[in-house]
């Protein structure tokens, strides 16, 4: 597990950090680090694909930034010629950040996922390159949620196919099969910000709720927890899925657990789409042991709306297919494109990683008016810190605060300095063999 260390050093204490500071000694193993230092200045670069909500850019813009927009993702060798001189990098959930693509953008300074996926980027790798990877962790969760029990009533009451139906001039007014949603039970797989907020609506609508999810959770309403996966199953009338995707979320829901369903019983999935087996979940149709599905993500789903999607689903009666849409309502990707365009500049112009999914979690003050803030990203090794402070000293540098967290490969270090060194020091400690991104802001 990775150690954790936040300090505040006001003033001179800095010498205090520099002789006693336990977790750095003298020296320095010489490990090379993995990348070439490459200062960079504003203004700053961003580029923003897929469409992101245009509240990023004005919000990018009015910090002073240069944002270019595109509506699509891009293929690697297109991506990467665009991204190679860009500081910011804003993506949906198509964009695909590998290794490559982080070597071959050595000014990059942050990403920006404006979704809340973020299986999508080389998290590890990133942390690495000492690039913070934020998210949206919270803005859709309301969309998505009302699209569930939207979805649980259309399938409920058949609407898909009665709509279909009108429009053939078919006048099929019949009752078969069709039912309320109050007193039945839904299952929530994965009771998170999105499963709390599903349990919350319908049992407004008089649904029985019940969940099932791997930590403890606070129990919203008259929610009840179930021990097993297995046991939600069997006692729910709809299953709705809200889980990441991770090594143990891949296809947990398969031949095995869609036999334990209900008979008649519906499934939705807005999650994953490797979470379902698909070609599992036409066949529990087909039989007619499931009475219906609503799924909105695939496990493998076209790069834009020019290519053509397929999947077995195509064609059954009473399930609802959609394109990715839980989260795509104006409100949410206002919300997404405001919080993490927000993210983005807090972290270039104060230092800032609250939220980031890869890196140290810091929230300085704002920088005062006396000081620059350096900001430096260095591998986490025994002496990094010491060499930092030690170039301060021989610059006779008065620290007036300094704030340290590290994570796994790197550590983060935020430091308010005196304006007529800043630049020098700066400089200097991007030149030290640990660092890997130094930022001066001011």
């Amino acid at each position: 597990m990775a150690r954790e260390v936040t300090l505040c050093f006001p003033f001179l204490h800095y010498i205090f950090l520099y002789l006693f500071f336990p977790h750095h000694n003298d020296s320095i193993p010489r490990t090379k680090k993995m990348v070439k230092t490459v200062l960079v200045s504003p203004p700053y670069r961003a580029l923003l694909l897929e469409g992101v909500n245009p509240a990023a850019k004005e919000l990018l813009e009015s910090t002073g930034c240069i944002v270019e927009a595109l509506p699509k993702s891009l293929p690697t060798d297109e991506l990467i010629e665009k991204a190679k001189d860009v500081h910011f990098l804003g993506i949906r959930s198509k964009t695909q950040l590998t290794k490559e693509v982080f070597d071959a953008c050595p000014k990059l300074l942050a990403v920006g996922c404006f979704c809340i996926g973020t299986n999508q980027v080389d998290l590890d790798y990133a942390n690495e390159r000492g690039v913070p990877v934020f998210n949206s962790p919270f803005a859709n969760t309301r969309s998505v949620a009302e699209l569930v029990i939207g979805e649980v009533i259309s399938l409920a009451r058949k609407l898909t196919q009665r709509s279909e139906e009108v429009h053939k001039g078919v006048w099929n007014k019949t009752h078969v099969g069709c039912y309320e949603i109050r007193g039945k039970t839904i299952g929530i797989i994965g009771y998170g910000h999105i499963g709390s907020q599903v349990g919350v609506l319908a049992e407004s609508m008089g649904m029985n709720v019940i969940f099932y999810d791997v930590v403890p959770k606070l129990v919203l309403g008259n929610a009840t927890k179930k021990n097993t996966v297995a046991e939600l199953l069997e006692a729910s009338d709809y299953v709705t899925l809200h889980v990441p995707e991770t090594e143990t979320t891949m296809g947990m829901i398969g031949a095995k657990e869609l036999a334990q369903m209900k008979p008649d019983s519906y499934l939705l999935n807005l999650s994953r789409g490797t979470v379902v087996d698909i070609d599992a979940l036409a066949a529990a149709l087909r039989s007619g042991h499931l009475a219906g599905a609503g799924i909105d993500v695939f496990p493998e789903e076209p790069g834009s709306t020019n290519e053509k999607h397929t999947t077995p689903l195509q064609g059954l009666p009473n399930v609802i297919l959609t394109p990715h849409v839980g989260g795509s309502t104006c409100e949410a990707q206002t919300a997404i494109g405001l919080e993490v365009g927000h993210a983005l500049a807090t972290f270039v112009y104060r230092g800032t990683t609250a939220g980031a999914v890869n890196f140290p979690q810091l929230v300085p003050p704002p920088v005062t008016t006396n000081t620059h803030r350096i900001t430096n990203v260095h591998l986490n090794v025994p002496g990094a810190l010491k060499e930092i402070n030690r170039i301060a000293v021989d610059l006779g540098c008065n620290i007036g605060l300094q704030f340290l967290s590290t994570e796994k490969k790197i550590g983060y270090l935020i430091m308010d300095v005196d304006q007529d060194v800043a630049h020098e020091l700066r400089n200097k400690v991007s030149q030290l063999e640990v660092s890997i991104r130094t930022i001066l802001i001011h």
